[in-house]
């Protein structure tokens, strides 16, 4: 008996020496490397801001928070099989943060398999807002709304000359039924509407036909690597036109990665100024920034910050205990939540979210402006 106590009290050792695991934990799927590498990794920054803080204090209900990551490159294919392995393999509670509309269309039968909510993905498609996709909690605006207001203002400035170039996929087709939206209520007809395949882009012939059309402004719906390359296609062939770009490249990685092309570019934004400290989201947002180092807020990480807002809460809502079940009915029945001077509401019938759009430029100092 003296033995066994001793071989007892060494495993028991032995297992206090092990590092304790999270308890709550949450998976995400997202190009970490590729095209939308830049933006990802600033949603990662703001979400990270605010998840940080929640588990200094203890996390929610005496239960930390961890974030399981995996990178699909942007690869519709990958995102379905990270969903998998993250919900079948990890055993994660829910899903969090995707990016890219058809890679979130890919995790859809997953998530319904499992009866796994995914929140806040980065997308403003919207096919996963109507008709309403049971396991879906969008927190950000739609690209339809975005591509909408953008032609509404370029209209309202004397733009009349306007091509479209777009990503053959979901998200391009998704953003472009939004444009066509402003192009009839302002009834214009753009001069050209040329689309790409992503997998495979060849800018040459758009621009060579974007020469014969001479748009004034040219609004590109596509990835910020793709909107890079599409940029420096046209201006070699002479197309020295406005470029209008949507939300989805609203990070200073996206600045960074455009270079000297970056100035007087229009960025559509689903977020506040990201120094509009009236809002108590934006301030706070901004003080955990400085105590970690960091010198300023960009807009992707306010996406990324706010759809941690709305995890925390859900979690907090779901009990000390939380399940599966028990978050897709925390989202659910969620109703109205203050994000902190913009606020969000969640229903059995409503997984919209924040309906704010609004537009932005990029100054010569490599800042968005409003």
């Amino acid at each position: 008996m003296h033995f066994k106590s001793l071989l007892l009290a060494a495993a028991l050792l032995t297992c206090l020496s092990l590092p304790v695991q999270a308890q709550l934990l949450i998976g995400r799927t997202a190009g970490f490397t590729g095209p939308v590498a830049a933006g990802v990794k600033e949603t990662t920054d703001g979400a990270k801001l605010w998840l940080d803080a929640v588990n200094d204090k203890g996390g929610v209900n005496g239960q930390k928070i961890e974030l399981v990551a995996l990178d699909d490159k942007f690869d519709p294919k990958l995102s379905a099989e990270n969903t998998r392995k993250l919900i079948e393999e990890n055993g994660v509670l829910a899903m969090f943060l995707s990016r890219g509309t058809p890679n979130t269309e890919a995790m859809i039968p997953l998530l319904d398999q499992h009866n796994v909510a995914l929140i806040a993905p980065s997308s403003g498609a919207m096919v996963l807002h109507q008709p309403i996709k049971k396991h879906i909690f969008n927190v950000r605006a739609t690209y339809q709304r975005e591509a909408e207001k953008a032609v509404t203002h370029l209209h309202s400035t004397g733009t009349q000359r306007i091509a479209v170039v777009y990503s053959d996929d979901s998200f391009g087709q998704d953003a472009l039924a939004g444009a066509q939206k402003g192009f009839t209520a302002q009834k214009l007809t753009p001069v050209a509407v040329e689309k790409f395949d992503r997998t495979k882009p060849d800018f040459t012939p758009i621009a060579q036909s974007l020469v014969k059309a001479n748009p004034q402004t040219v609004i590109v719906i596509a990835a910020g690597s793709h909107v890079a390359d599409c940029v420096k296609t046209l201006h070699t062939a002479g197309v020295m036109s406005q470029i209008v770009t949507l939300s989805n490249n609203a990070s200073a990685g996206f600045i960074k990665l455009m270079g000297e092309s970056a100035r007087g570019i229009v960025v559509t934004q689903v977020f506040p100024n990201e120094r509009a400290i009236a809002y108590a989201m934006i301030k706070e947002a901004q003080d955990l920034a400085k105590a970690k180092g960091i010198a300023e807020l960009s807009p992707a990480m306010l996406e990324g910050y706010a759809g941690a807002k709305v995890l925390v809460e859900a979690l907090r809502l779901a009990g000390p205990k939380p399940t599966r079940d028990k978050i897709q009915t925390a989202l659910e029945n969620m109703g109205k939540f203050d994000l902190g001077g913009l606020e969000v509401s969640f229903g059995p019938n409503d997984h919209t979210g924040l309906d704010f759009a609004d537009l932005s430029i990029i100054g010569s100092d490599g800042r968005f402006r409003r």
